[in-house]
């Protein structure tokens, strides 16, 4: 295998390994959540509070800001040297936190208009939705900090650097693990405690971005905002790509407004997607990060073939990966949601309702993850048009099904939208890919591996419902079930992918090796 592949597998690694670190913490966080407050109306007040601010963090940051922002840095430091991507970086930090402060000021003026706007069916006057609107002021800064920290982050990854801003989310879990505990051995209000470690815990993530990149040698001064050619540049790349978040933060909405009039409902879904994005998290996420500047890189310098092998080699990273754990949450959701929430205030009935809408999730599963292949290929070549014409006709196929489904399966129609969205957004990526850009062909690599993995990947499934059949039979406890089927399902899965042929082992080996995860030093100097 060659380098360009190794490095483009350990920056996957680094990402995903500190992703899954956050997503575990993540799971202890929410098995708290659930134990403390269940799914009552404190712990929907708080989901609905921690939305707000993640929903327009798309608009802001990843979604949009770091999609324009990633390749127009790529560029001056790749072309043009450290100084002059230092200078368009200080002009976009002032530009992003005019921005953010704004909405942040009007959002404490208006906020029960926008709590209202995400969660109509929550009755005026009633518990959670005073304890809305006050979780969502204190919650909303959160916004400020992420955002800021996103700007930062894609410095750092620009410079091929990924851990730092792979390992900031484990700090905003650590602070709601820590002021959770703290809270219930002191007696606190936890809603209201939940709500203050969202704040500090974003602020918390913004520092360690900040101190990263100034070890790295970048250090960003403040300036005034001002619409030079650079930031016109910057803003008419990045309203496409904001819009095109804001599609797909319209598909939450549309799921949070059906759940809201379904009481626990917002709940269920709450923790059924925070299992799905487990998964999602540590491949998804980390293709995206890792992909968009090395793709930029390739581009700029014409490698169209090389660019078109990385986009191989990411798919079939998604799709090792991914295929198996959509088999786990398909064949295992009930004995999932039942290990990892049912206790506390979370009783058997919440957990049978969030298997439901989990196994509906992780269908869409490898499609979400796909599209974070597919995306880079636009983001890119500075084409954020089509993907925001694609999120459009993804939204409207979310829209459309959750609304025809209500009378049919009720909440359920919210997340049996947000599956279906999942792959009209992939087929339209896909499409668009070879009408535009000259189509993502599938190389005789990723030809060969992707059905072995698929045939792997079932082999697997009939594996651990049977492990989870005899568990069941002997009476053993869920968690001794659940575990003997994931650990049965892993070494499964291993030895039925290197029998057929869809992964060898020295290739992860290699790709975990330490080493530079860049072909030049991270600060260009050579040294």
């Amino acid at each position: 295998m060659s380098s360009s592949p190794i490095r483009l597998l350990r920056g996957f690694a680094t990402v995903g390994g500190w992703t899954m670190a956050s997503r575990i913490l993540g799971f202890l966080r929410d098995v708290m959540i659930a134990a403390l407050l269940g799914a009552g109306p404190v712990a929907e007040a708080f989901f609905v509070a921690f939305r707000l601010p993640n929903m327009f963090r798309r608009f802001f940051a990843e979604g949009a800001f770091n999609m324009a922002f990633i390749p127009l840095f790529a560029k001056r430091l790749e072309g043009e040297g450290k100084a002059a991507a230092t200078g368009f970086a200080e002009e976009a930090q002032a530009l992003l936190a005019t921005a953010l402060i704004a909405l942040t000021l009007l959002a404490q003026l208006l906020m029960p208009w926008f709590v209202w706007a995400l969660a109509s069916g929550f009755e005026q006057g009633t518990e959670r939705t005073e304890l809305a609107i006050a979780f969502s002021r204190i919650c909303f800064p959160y916004i400020l900090f992420i955002s800021l920290a996103a700007l930062f982050s894609g410095i750092l990854n620009a410079f091929g650097r990924f851990a730092a801003a792979a390992a900031a989310p484990v700090l905003l879990n650590l602070v709601l693990i820590g002021a959770m505990a703290l809270g219930w051995a002191l007696g606190w209000e936890i809603g209201t405690v939940l709500a203050w470690a969202v704040f500090a815990g974003g602020l918390a993530q913004l520092l360690l971005v900040v101190l990263a990149t100034r070890r790295l040698g970048v250090t960003l001064r403040l300036r005034l905002p001002r619409l030079s050619p650079d930031m016109r540049r910057l803003v008419a790349l990045g309203i496409p790509a904001a819009l095109a978040g804001g599609v797909m933060q319209i598909n939450l909405l549309v799921g949070t407004q059906i759940a809201s009039w379904f009481e626990g409902a917002i709940g269920w879904l709450w923790y059924a997607d925070r299992v799905y994005q487990l998964p999602l998290g540590i491949v998804g996420v980390a293709i995206g990060v890792v992909l968009l500047p090395e793709l930029s890189r390739l581009v700029r310098a014409g490698e169209t073939r090389r660019a078109e092998a990385q986009m191989n080699r990411a798919a079939e990273f998604a799709l090792i990966l991914t295929l198996p754990a959509t088999m786990a949450l398909v064949v295992l959701p009930g004995l999932i949601t039942q290990v990892l929430f049912q206790r506390g205030a979370f009783d058997a009935g919440d957990s049978a309702a969030t298997a439901t809408a989990l196994w509906i999730y992780a269908l869409g599963l490898p499609a979400f993850v796909l599209q974070k292949v597919l995306q880079p290929a636009f983001f890119a070549r500075e084409d954020t048009q089509s993907p925001l014409r694609y999120a459009v006709w993804s939204m409207a196929v979310n829209v459309g099904a959750a609304l025809a489904l209500i009378p049919l399966a009720g909440w359920l129609g919210a997340a049996i939208g947000t599956t279906l969205a999942g792959w009209a957004m992939l087929a339209m990526l896909w499409r668009g890919a070879r009408a535009k850009h000259g189509g993502i062909a599938l190389d005789p690599r990723l030809s060969h591996r992707a059905p072995r993995a698929l045939a792997s990947t079932l082999a697997m499934g009939a594996l651990i419902a049977g492990i989870a059949h005899v568990g069941d039979l002997a009476a053993l406890p869920p968690w001794a079930v659940l575990t003997g089927a994931v650990a049965g399902g892993m070494l499964g899965y291993a030895a039925f992918g290197w029998a057929l042929g869809a992964f060898h082992p020295g290739e992860l080996a290699a790709a975990l090796r330490r080493g530079p995860t860049r072909d030049r030093p991270a600060d260009g100097s050579g040294a």
